[in-house]
């Protein structure tokens, strides 16, 4: 979804992965090990996301709440979408732009863009060190229920860019209802066992442009 916007994915051939081992950088046993090499990491991502903009596709979805009830449900970590417009966000797997403490995961802090980075040493006001506000693997999905609700009740659902290889993200697809719609926006081939889709080859601009035309009419 943010690809185009010039945020470095994680799962494509050139993606983060590349360059980094999970292990080390997005699980509590590498934050363990090494929380400098953590801290560096997501700081470098928060910077990289404060120097770009929303796309074409952040600003197409929510452009469609002038039409329908829009709810994303997103893995990214950005905050393109409440950037382009988007009211109701749910992020999966956190949150760049805010920290929390290693006692208290799941009590966020707003991160300043003037003061974007987490160092050691950086307490909340109980005195525990904050890290970053990332579900990372190993670690529970706590908004995943909520997205299960959303999923559940809706009308249509959209899928953009995503590998549909992560778990439990992926796994909402189980809770379309029989003979929902459902629409999967991406440039490349996405396996899934479902022959009920409608594949929209496309990145998220211009795929977000088609899904548009095609909802309305």
């Amino acid at each position: 979804m943010s690809a185009e916007s010039g945020i470095s994915t994680f799962r494509d051939s050139n993606g983060l992965w590349n360059s980094y081992r999970v292990e080390d950088v997005a699980t509590p046993e590498g934050f363990a090990k090494n929380p400098q090499l953590v801290l560096d990491f997501y700081n470098q991502r928060r910077k990289e996301l404060l120097s770009v903009e929303p796309n074409l596709g952040h600003f197409g979805l929510a452009a469609l709440e002038k039409y329908f009830e829009v709810h994303i449900i997103t893995q990214n970590v950005d905050n393109l979408h409440e950037r382009a417009g988007s009211i109701n966000v749910l992020h999966l797997h956190g949150e760049l732009m805010k920290s929390c403490s290693v006692r208290n995961p799941n009590l966020p802090f707003d991160i300043s863009p003037d003061n974007p980075e987490i160092h050691l040493g950086d307490t909340d006001s109980h005195g525990d060190q904050l890290r970053p506000f990332i579900v990372w693997f190993g670690e529970a999905v706590p908004m995943i229920e909520s997205a299960i609700k959303i999923v559940e009740s809706s009308d249509i659902l959209v899928i953009i860019g995503t590998s549909l290889n992560v778990y439990p993200a992926a796994g909402l697809l189980n809770y379309v209802r029989n003979g929902q719609p459902i629409y999967l926006v991406d440039p490349n081939d996405v396996q899934t066992y479902r022959n009920d889709i409608h594949v929209i080859k496309a990145g998220a601009s211009e795929g977000v442009k088609r899904l548009t035309k095609l909802l309305r009419n």
